[in-house]
């Protein structure tokens, strides 16, 4: 078969009873493919190694390594042409369509920073030639094997009022605590490795900013889920409150359990380390490469796929309830459609204004990926309250439970009064259940504070925006409007009224 090479969803599931140490009400999950907490977002997962596994998807899915002559994950891809940056996007729609953009941190994501770690590479040789060795062979070692990688790159919030070596216990951040022959060794704690249960790897690095003094955080390492002494403290997962899938249809499925990491002596081989005790490097790698662009690239595919879903939740709400003809709701679902058509078209201009680099490597539009992140946070409020006006009471009106329909002294009245002109009860309270599990549910405002926070607090991000704007070309309308000649024809007051 084309795609027997390709990881499988069973060979997924199977890679994850490693025996790594991860803790939940009090207790060490020993196997996160079985606890009612992690199985079914595990088997999401799985899914989307089956997806990518299919021959009818390999196209899309795969490209050929360039190493191998195998067919690798599409997430994999360095982009030297604007075909190749789009055929990552699709890929990125294809998998996110079947989590309908609810889990970020699919394994595609941090692919894309490891792509763009290996596209320039340069970049970590500034601390030693074999530091850039080693981010290629890793890169290529994740591709060949189609890994799941995801990453904690922000020091816990204990006191953001010192830096990082000023801190009360200097083990307090994740840091370096003994050089060896053979490797480093790191002890103290990183945020937020979204989906580090379900992942092989961890990348553990700063994207906040350092000061001098702070050189034994500023590294960048690969480091195995199951090693001795890593251990992951999931927040609440909300798959375990989910008694049955009708009435949590997307929390019991598509949770990927954002988790602190504790690095409790933990020993890293010199072959994972891409950056040691370097300020400038741990800096650089995420604006002097594409590895940020590529990662959040993916995300806002991702996440325009969201948009389309929580659309087309909006539009079966007003179908139901009979207002889809309403001018008012007509009006509120213009600006819905509106704001996701401009994120949208956001994500489609990172393609049309990408650059190629000294290096044959193209980036998608530093500016128009900027812009659309600076505002989501903005924009996902708006779009969030939108959908909240248009169900009025609906969300906040249904049965208790699925047992509600079954229980023959209520199952008469919820058949009756929960219907509506074009669907039964049970299709209308699944609809308007899975709307709540959208919004209102825990899982629902997790997401709404994941959207805000995700690609860092918006200033940042607008900061990033005023870097890359082109300034040159709008300050040069302004210099050749002030460099008009003045005009010094003279009118007659009698002809020119």
């Amino acid at each position: 078969m084309l795609n027997a090479n390709l990881r499988t969803g069973e060979q997924y599931l199977s890679a994850l009873r490693d025996g790594r140490q991860i803790y939940a009400d009090g207790e060490r999950v020993t196997d996160v493919t079985s606890h009612r907490a992690f199985a079914r977002a595990a088997r999401s997962l799985a899914n989307l190694y089956d997806i990518a596994a299919a021959p009818e998807n390999r196209e899309t899915m795969t490209y050929t390594s360039p190493t191998t002559g195998n067919p690798v994950l599409r997430g994999f891809q360095i982009p030297r042409t604007g075909e190749d940056l789009k055929a990552r996007r699709l890929a990125a729609e294809m998998w996110s369509e079947s989590t309908f953009g609810l889990m970020g941190r699919s394994p595609d994501h941090v692919a894309g920073f490891f792509c763009g770690y290996a596209a320039v590479p340069s970049v970590f040789a500034a601390g030693g030639q074999q530091f850039a060795d080693n981010v290629v062979n890793f890169y290529e070692h994740l591709r060949e094997n189609h890994l799941y990688v995801t990453y904690a790159i922000v020091p816990p919030q204990i006191d953001r009022s010192k830096p990082a070596h000023q801190q009360s216990d200097p083990s307090l951040y994740a840091g370096v605590v003994k050089e060896r022959d053979d490797g480093i060794v790191l002890k103290g704690a990183q945020q937020l490795a979204t989906a580090g249960v379900y992942s092989d790897y961890i990348y553990i690095s700063s994207i906040h900013p350092l000061q001098p003094g702070d050189e034994n955080y500023a590294f960048g390492v690969a480091v195995p889920v199951n090693a001795p002494g890593v251990k992951l403290y999931p927040r609440r997962p909300f798959g375990a409150q989910a008694q049955n899938s009708f009435d949590y249809p997307l929390s019991s499925r598509f949770d990927e359990s954002d988790c602190f990491v504790v690095l409790d002596n933990v020993f890293v081989p010199w072959e994972h380390v891409f950056i040691y005790r370097n300020l400038q490097v741990t800096r650089d790698q995420w604006w002097k490469t594409p590895a940020h662009m590529y990662g959040n690239l993916q995300a806002q595919a991702r996440y325009t796929t969201k948009l389309r879903f929580m659309t087309g939740l909006a539009k079966r709400m007003n179908e139901l309830t009979g207002n889809d003809s309403n001018p008012a709701v007509q009006t509120q679902m213009g600006e819905l459609t509106s704001l996701v058509s401009l994120v949208e078209s956001a994500l489609l201009a990172q393609e049309v204004a990408a650059e190629t680099d000294e290096n044959g490597v193209l980036w998608p539009s530093r500016t128009a990926l900027y812009s659309v992140m600076a505002l989501q946070s903005e924009l996902n409020s708006r779009m969030i309250e939108i959908i909240r006006e248009l169900s009025g009471a609906g969300m906040i009106t249904l049965p208790s439970s699925l047992q509600d329909f079954s229980n023959s002294e209520t199952a008469d009245d919820i058949s009756k009064y929960y219907r509506s002109a074009s669907a039964s009860a049970k299709e209308r309270v699944a609809l308007m259940r899975m709307a709540w599990d959208f919004i209102g549910s825990e899982f629902g405002n997790r997401h709404q504070q994941y959207e805000k926070f995700y690609g860092g607090a918006s200033f940042l991000v607008k900061q990033n925006v005023n870097r890359s704007f082109d300034y040159g070309r709008a300050t040069k309308l302004v210099e050749r409007a002030l460099a008009l000649p003045d005009d010094d024809l003279k009118f007659n007051p009698g002809l020119d009224r």
